[in-house]
């Protein structure tokens, strides 16, 4: 049997199932029965509390409702099916609203309002209806999410709160110019600073309008580049015509950051902030009279005489922007080429030409590294304006009426300097070693061997430039030749480095030292084995007269003593190199002498000519006055080395004689005798060696000689070229002598003409005509 447990009224009983049969009807008790309403009625009831919600709302009044029951109200009316019509309800309420709360009174005042005073009102008003719009969407959420969100074709309430704002605000005939020129009013303000803190804030906010409006880019931007690219090319006009160039490339510079900068502070689209960047280049760096203002000669010349690398930085990267960085090498090259051939021909300062030209060299690299971003045209220009300026040549008292270029020689002189004086001979504003007071000897040693190294550099580099070497070899080998033969190198090793890497025929002489040491070592030893003891230490460089330069002989009479020993160092090396003939060159000794004096002992060390005249007071007293004939025929010197020697050992720093009268001048009429009072706290002196001088007639001699060379070597090439060629044209030949020259110098073509002549003279060549009428030549064989 089944049992059915039954509940009723909370308890349970156990009920026969098989009393209870078929179906049972359920009864529920207190069931309330909820009478049907109308739908149309309920939708009119909802819509009219909607509206008078809204109608609250855009009033900017408190809800008649509270926010969820309007909620449900529209809830209820989209699951009905009511969303279309109740959308259509919302659009016209929007719309009525906006056009009577903030459209027409905005038309209303704009008359009385200027442009900033309109904008400001228009966004008020639309910040305000943001406010209320946000209400709306939270009421008409439901409809928001579920209708609009499955219509592609229909706004979403914002879209439609937006839409109907910019219809019946912003499009507005009455607003629409004052809005947009309020902001470009704004703009113009922040451009020329006169903008105040409340205003700014404003164009940002009047911006971010017109992005949420979605007017930006159809009719803001346009309205803002048209006036931003009139400003811009009326702001050049003016700058170009009342600032100098340093000042027009500061101004541009700052204004194009200022410019780039607001775009990002504002907020401005990458297409906006390209744009006006491009009105920028076009109107600032590249119209005709911006840019003839950036590059001028003129204007370039004054910032690179300045050394103003900032702004020559700024005025590269202006013209980097339109790919206009080549048309600085003309003014570029300009400046270089002024520049230095003022300091190549300044024969006022000649002396420093060398220093000059490389601080000028280092200046140009540093601005070409610093302010060109070492771009690879204007690295270009440098050298070749350099290389075109240091090798022009003029006939000039510098260079005693020949062509020679002046740079290679005081280079040469430069060189002589370094060497023979070391660093303390190094100006100042080339080093910072001599800065330096507080470094041990060693290291002062090495220092100086690294400023020196340093310094053969720089000029090695300006040697680079220079193409006709012959002037520099000629007086660099004179007075490296009185460097080694008077031991006055401050380095030994960058003596050899200069003689390899300036010129290989100058290898001879090192080898030439090396053996006359070697020679005197051999002399000293016979003389050892001999027994033999001089009362002097005599030392003789044997030299090569090919290798070396040529000196003039000069009349000396030299002690008896000295001579006997050259006598036998004589017949000692005649007898080793037989076939050899030995000339003396007195003119480049040195001697030194022990000198007893009445003030104490002294050691001189003097040159030949020196030497020749002290000796003559060898066995004189000290008040013993010798005139001045006397020690002219004692020396045998003539009277300009005479006075130049006497002036050196009597009215120079160390005055070992006297002379009466006084003076600083040395004449024929004067006696001299023993300086008694001459006292010095040194006891081994070095009184200068006037011979080792370059003297005007020297470098005359020098020069001319150089010029007389080269017009040989022109001479050579044009018969070498006459004899392969047989006949020739006038321009055909000079063309082939410059080519064939050209490593020594590029030659004058008047220059050429003259050699021609001189050939013609001489019957090598003859002139004639082409058959079309052109000069030519022929080689007489």
């Amino acid at each position: 049997m089944t049992t059915v447990a039954k509940k009723s009224g909370g308890m349970t009983r156990q009920v026969d199932a098989s009393v209870q049969s078929g179906p049972k009807k359920l009864v529920v008790k207190n069931l309330r029965q909820t009478p049907r309403s109308d739908p149309e009625k309920y939708f009119k009831q909802v819509l009219s509390q909607l509206d008078a919600a809204l109608s609250a709302i855009l009033v900017n009044e408190r809800l008649p409702y509270s926010n969820e029951e309007l909620y449900r109200g529209v809830e209820n009316l989209c699951r009905q099916g009511r969303a279309a019509p109740l959308f259509r309800a919302l659009g016209e309420k929007c719309k009525e609203g906006i056009s009577s709360q903030f459209g027409k009174p905005l038309v209303a005042q704009a008359s009385s309002l200027d442009y900033t005073g309109v904008l400001r009102s228009v966004l008020e008003s639309w910040e305000a209806w943001n406010v209320r719009l946000k209400t709306i969407h939270s009421i008409f959420y439901f409809l928001d999410r579920s209708y609009l969100l499955r219509s592609p074709s229909l706004p979403t309430i914002e879209e439609m709160g937006t839409s109907e704002f910019r219809t019946q605000v912003f499009s507005q005939p009455t607003l629409q110019p004052g809005i947009l020129s309020g902001a470009c009013s704004l703009m113009n303000a922040e451009r020329v600073e006169t903008l105040v803190e409340r205003d700014s804030a404003l164009l940002c906010r009047a911006i971010k309008m017109f992005y949420s409006l979605g007017v930006y880019s159809s009719h803001f931007e346009p309205e803002l580049l048209g006036r931003s690219s009139s400003y811009f090319a009326s702001w050049s006009d003016d700058k170009v015509k009342t600032l100098d160039l340093a000042h027009y490339i500061q101004a541009c510079q700052k204004l194009i950051d200022q410019e780039l900068q607001r775009c990002d502070d504002l907020g401005l689209d990458t297409v906006t902030r390209k744009t006006l960047e491009t009105y920028l280049e076009d109107l600032l760096i590249d119209g005709d009279k911006q840019r003839g203002k950036l590059l001028s000669t003129t204007g370039l010349s004054a910032l690179l005489q300045a050394d103003d690398r900032d702004t020559l930085k700024q005025l590269y990267g202006l013209l980097r922007r339109r790919d206009l960085c080549e048309k600085l090498r003309p003014p570029f090259e300009a400046f270089i080429s002024e520049q230095g051939s003022q300091i190549v021909f300044d024969e006022t300062r000649e002396q420093e030409m060398v220093v000059r030209l490389l601080n000028f060299k280092k200046k140009l690299d540093m601005t070409w590294e610093h302010s060109f971003l070492m771009h690879v045209g204007l690295g270009h220009s440098l050298r070749e304006a350099f290389e075109a300026f240091i090798n022009k040549s003029k006939r000039s008292n510098m260079t005693w009426g020949t062509d020679n270029p002046k740079p290679g020689e005081m280079i040469a002189k430069h060189v002589d300097m370094v060497l023979k004086g070391g660093l303390k001979a190094i100006p100042a504003n080339t080093t910072a070693a001599k800065n330096d007071n507080h470094v041990d000897a060693d290291a002062s040693s090495e220092d100086e061997d690294v400023e020196i190294n340093k310094q053969l550099d720089n000029v090695l580099e300006l040697f680079r430039f220079v193409h006709g070497k012959a002037v520099f070899e000629a007086f660099y080998k004179r007075d490296l030749a009185r460097r080694l033969l008077l031991n006055r190198s401050a380095s030994a090793d960058a003596e050899k480095k200069c003689g390899a890497g300036f010129t290989h025929n100058l290898e001879q002489m090192f080898k030439d030292m090396e053996l006359a040491r070697e020679e005197v070592t051999s002399y000293k030893s016979m003389l050892e084995e001999r027994d033999s003891r001089p009362t002097i230490d005599l030392n003789v460089s044997v030299l090569s007269a090919s290798a070396w330069p040529s000196y003039p002989d000069v009349p000396l009479i030299i002690p008896r003593e000295v001579q006997q020993q050259t006598t036998v160092f004589e017949h000692y090396h005649k007898a080793k190199h037989s076939g050899r003939k030995l000339t003396w060159k007195h003119s480049l000794a040195h001697c030194q002498l022990k000198a007893y004096l009445p003030k104490g002992n002294k050691e001189f060390v003097v040159s030949s000519y020196q030497a020749v005249v002290l000796l003559i007071f060898k066995d004189k007293s000290t008040n013993a006055e010798v005139p001045y004939d006397h020690i002219q025929a004692a020396s045998g010197l003539d009277d300009v080395e005479l006075k130049r020697t006497l002036q050196s050992l009597a009215c120079a720093k160390y005055k070992v004689l006297s002379k009466t009268p006084k003076g600083r001048e040395v004449d024929s009429t004067d006696t001299f005798s023993i300086n008694a009072n001459f006292s010095d706290q040194k006891y081994r002196i070095k009184i200068n060696q006037i011979q080792a001088k370059e003297t005007k007639e020297e470098n005359k001699e020098t020069h001319e000689r150089v010029a007389a060379d080269r017009a040989y070597e022109t001479q050579a090439a044009i018969v070498r070229i006459m004899k392969s060629r047989k006949t020739i044209t006038h321009l055909d030949l000079v063309s082939d002598v410059i080519a064939a020259t050209k490593s020594r110098g590029v030659l004058d073509a008047g220059d050429i003409k003259k050699n021609i002549e001189k050939l013609i003279e001489k019957e090598y060549m003859e002139r004639e005509q082409t058959e079309d009428g052109r000069n030519a030549y022929s080689y007489l064989a």
